[in-house]
């Protein structure tokens, strides 16, 4: 599925071409082999609470959730082969690096996803 994703707190776009990984391969592979993402995208995924870079070959933001699409959590610039988590977390959400300050997205901020 394809989402737009709004920061309602800011009133600010996030992401224009959000996808949401919901199949086993989507979620194995996330970004993983990409060159890079695009501006205006970002990938979802549901019922996730943690992330890996491994083979990875670009920094990204990463964004967790809680069940209801407050902010809990953002991690800034992540860099290939490092890991992160939010043990909290319901749904985490990947980024260009450096769009998460670009929105001015913070945490208690709410997200809401507008299906395309």
């Amino acid at each position: 599925m394809k989402y737009k994703i709004i920061n309602k707190t800011k009133g600010i776009c996030i992401a224009q071409n959000g996808h949401e990984a919901s199949t086993f391969f989507e979620r194995l592979l996330g970004l993983m082999f990409r060159a890079s993402i695009s501006s205006d995208a970002a990938l979802i995924f549901h019922n996730v609470n943690s992330i890996h870079m491994f083979f990875m070959r670009f920094p990204i933001d990463v964004i967790y959730l809680n069940r209801d699409n407050k902010v809990l959590k953002i991690k800034h610039s992540l860099r290939p082969w490092r890991m992160s988590s939010c043990m909290r977390a319901k749904a985490t959400i990947e980024l260009p690096s450096r769009k998460t300050q670009e929105t001015a997205t913070e945490i208690g901020d709410t997200l809401e996803f507008i299906e395309e």
